[in-house]
């Protein structure tokens, strides 16, 4: 793939992150990991797709790269003609917090069968990403995840997409559709981290204990311990997140998801600072989405997935659809799964994802032309 450049600058990048003085710089010679252990451990989770993709990084802006699954790139030219079929909208997928492309491993080859050009994404700061220094302020936090995205979007050359986040990835996705809502034709958002604002009574509620603990863990990144395990980190994140190895178990018998997961988070923690730089205690948004809500064109459909058996709060997605009586947002809740929807109950989620992206018309079709958009809402 033309656009896929690896980066000449990575090796004196992370060396450079590796001497800024952080406080905790010598922990990845600590931790039985590095960028080597990452792409064995991410290359075995992807050997279980057997459809054709590509992979490889995305060059954007101040040297950084985005590491990306590619489906289908050139699957728009009819197999009679030669001519372009009318052009099938792309479907781009963002994780969550803590993860990276290779835990949509059960979802993208179905979702690709389907012909339509998908890609997969690690957030700068994340996964095989490149691991930049990000700033202080959630605002500029923000705005260089919409632009990272951004950036990815000129460097591949898509015109428009379809655009799906899950936890964090939800975030960043409606970020980006209120300063870009003419590049998004429709948005999903699955179990969205950083909409509701923390309740101003919350925290009468919370033991006092778990209070202190807050307030020793707050300064640091929300995954420290990981790293100051050092060589216990990868049984670790197999005891307290076992429960992976089950949600998995149709295509892994061993820890290849667990062990994919420790090394994409004992890694630099430049995407967990800037999320931690998000958040104020205990983990809610400093710029809650809920507040903006009002930026979201009326326009642009939404559609929101929640697991039946999730901890995370749904009523992000009713109170969307109360702020937006006239537009179309809809709620989709899979039965039987948690967070992890994806994961979880993954067959219905990739026919709920499919349904949603066969609904949406095509560019060329002319029932639903992006020139019959507001023009108003797209500047």
């Amino acid at each position: 793939m033309d656009h896929f450049k690896c980066s000449r600058t990575n090796t004196n990048q992370f060396a450079l992150y590796y001497r800024s003085g952080w406080i905790f710089s010598w922990l990845p010679s600590w931790c039985p990991t590095s960028l080597g252990h990452l792409k064995k451990a991410e290359d075995k989770i992807l050997k279980a797709i057997k459809v054709k993709y590509t992979q490889g990084h995305v060059s954007i802006s101040n040297g950084n790269y985005i590491w990306t699954l590619g489906f289908n790139e050139t699957n728009n030219l009819c197999q009679h003609t030669g001519r372009p079929k009318h052009l099938q909208i792309p479907l781009v997928l963002l994780h969550g917090f803590g993860a990276g492309v290779g835990l949509w491993v059960k979802n993208l080859p179905v979702i690709a069968k389907e012909g339509r050009p998908v890609y997969a994404l690690d957030l700068l700061g994340f996964g095989r990403s490149s691991r930049p220094i990000f700033g202080n302020d959630a605002q500029e936090v923000e705005e260089q995840f919409v632009q990272s995205l951004e950036d990815w979007r000129q460097s591949v050359g898509l015109e428009h997409m379809i655009l799906l986040g899950h936890d964090f990835g939800g975030y960043v996705s409606t970020a980006y559709a209120m300063k870009y809502p003419n590049r998004v034709i429709h948005l999903v958002l699955v179990e969205p981290w950083g909409f509701m604002a923390r309740p101003n009574a919350q925290e009468r509620w919370v033991p006092v204990w778990i209070k202190a603990i807050g307030a020793v863990m707050n300064p640091l990144n929300p995954l420290t311990l990981l790293r100051l395990a050092g060589p216990l980190g990868p049984f670790l994140i197999q005891a307290m997140r076992s429960d992976f190895k089950q949600k998995y178990a149709s295509v892994f018998e061993d820890d290849t998801v667990a062990d994919y997961i420790y090394h994409t988070n004992a890694q630099t923690p430049s995407g967990e600072t800037a999320f931690k730089n998000l958040t104020i205690p205990y983990g809610w948004p400093q710029l809650p989405m809920m507040e903006r809500a009002g930026m979201i064109s009326p326009s642009l459909p939404m559609s929101f997935i929640y697991g039946s058996r999730s901890s995370i709060d749904g009523q992000s997605g009713k109170a969307i659809q109360e702020i937006r009586p006239n537009s179309h947002t809809e709620i989709i809740v899979i039965q039987g799964a948690g967070h992890y929807v994806f994961a979880d109950q993954s067959e219905d989620f990739n026919q709920a994802v499919i349904k949603i992206c066969n609904n949406v018309k095509d560019i060329n079709n002319g029932k639903e032309d992006e020139n019959n958009r507001d023009a108003n809402q797209r500047e």
